[in-house]
């Protein structure tokens, strides 16, 4: 039907040019602050990018639900501030008819919202806390820049060192600054190499010297080495077994059904269903008024958003803390959430529907006057 093809096409246009802008921005904002972390020794600058991208991909169901949202909003109010909105109830059109189309247009993006928040987004998390801990578990030596001084991952060693290899296994001129509780040690070598022994890494030292000064009883002790062996770093990267509810798998949140993944489980749940109440909802919300050139509604839109997105929030929270049940929670924020669309719904058409009984009722009676 024309209806129905034309309010499509409408909303796809709207969804798009939002995307593209809340896309920009969250993407802007995630690099100043990724570059942020890089800046300040947390991340590693190499991962910037990936880091960046994984980010991104996370926060996508968020932005997609969001776009959808306001595109339904500004395309529903940009008709009634036009009076075709007038026009289609004054046809017999009423604002229940709008619920097909739109939620047409909005199905697929809520499936590609529940592919992304129930599989796409604990792959992500997952290869996140691996960049950040193989950063975090790198070795002491592979910290260190050729050239400049870099103290270790818990600050009880500095290093310097020039590197010859572009493994970082190796070096040459190794100068470390040691402290452990009144013994402060200087180690000087002529060339170093990182050895793997377990799970453990350390640098081998050769031809260097050792001196070492107890600051309590001011001993001093200078040994000198054809060879040394210093722990370079804790433990080399492993497999993370411990990982963040985020970073779950769906299946293994259902397999263990504690607190903490069934909070999990009802954010992600709560993405695709707040996603479809939000349809809804901005459907109700459109309404505008075409004499006054102001959009309170838009704003009163992402007002119900931000209101909403932290309910479900606040829902996650309270399951993860054994406050409330899982069936509870989805029921309370996304039943409540849809009987207040339906029932906003329902109250428009029906003053829709009383405006034009009065309007033919008084035009029937100046006709007959």
């Amino acid at each position: 039907m024309l209806f129905d093809s034309t309010l499509r096409r409408d909303l796809a246009r709207s969804f798009g040019a939002t995307l593209v802008v809340i896309l920009t921005i969250v993407l802007t904002m995630m690099l100043i602050r990724t570059l942020g972390q890089a800046a300040g020794g947390n991340i590693a600058p190499q991962d910037v990018v990936l880091l960046l991208g994984y980010v991104a991909l996370g926060q996508l169901p968020t932005m997609l639900a969001l776009s959808m949202f306001i595109a339904v909003v500004a395309t529903l109010s940009r008709m009634y501030r036009e009076s075709e909105m007038a026009i289609w109830f004054a046809s017999g059109v009423g604002l229940t008819r709008f619920v097909r189309p739109v939620l047409r247009t909005s199905l697929p993006v809520l499936v590609v919202v529940g592919l992304l928040a129930l599989f796409v987004w604990p792959w992500v998390n997952q290869r996140s806390v691996e960049l950040r801990d193989r950063f975090e578990r790198r070795s002491d030596l592979s910290r260190v820049a050729p050239g400049q001084f870099q103290s270790s991952s818990d600050g009880s060693r500095v290093f310097f060192i020039e590197r010859d290899s572009q493994d970082g296994r190796t070096g040459r001129n190794v100068f470390i600054l040691s402290s452990s509780g009144a013994v402060e040690a200087v180690t000087t070598a002529k060339s170093g190499r990182i050895a793997i022994e377990g799970e453990d890494r350390f640098l081998l030292l050769d031809r260097g010297q050792r001196n070492e000064q107890n600051a309590k009883t001011h001993e001093k002790t200078l040994s000198r080495f054809e060879k040394y062996r210093v722990l370079a770093g804790e433990r080399m990267l492993s497999r993370a077994d411990n990982l963040p509810p985020k970073a779950r798998t769906t299946g293994e949140l259902l397999r263990s059904p504690s607190p903490a993944f069934q909070g999990e489980l009802v954010w992600r749940l709560g993405l695709v269903l707040g996603g479809a109440n939000l349809t809804l909802l901005g459907i109700a919300l459109s309404e505008a008024n075409p004499r006054r050139a102001s959009n309170w509604n838009l704003l009163f839109a992402l007002l119900a958003f931000v209101v909403y997105y932290n309910v479900i929030n606040l829902t996650q929270a309270w399951v993860a803390g054994g406050k409330v049940g899982m069936g509870a929670a989805l029921i309370g924020a996304h039943g409540g959430a849809f009987a207040l669309a339906v029932g906003m719904l329902w109250w428009r058409d029906a003053r829709n529907s009383r405006r034009k009984w009065s309007t033919s009722a008084a035009a029937s009676a100046k006709a007959g006057a």
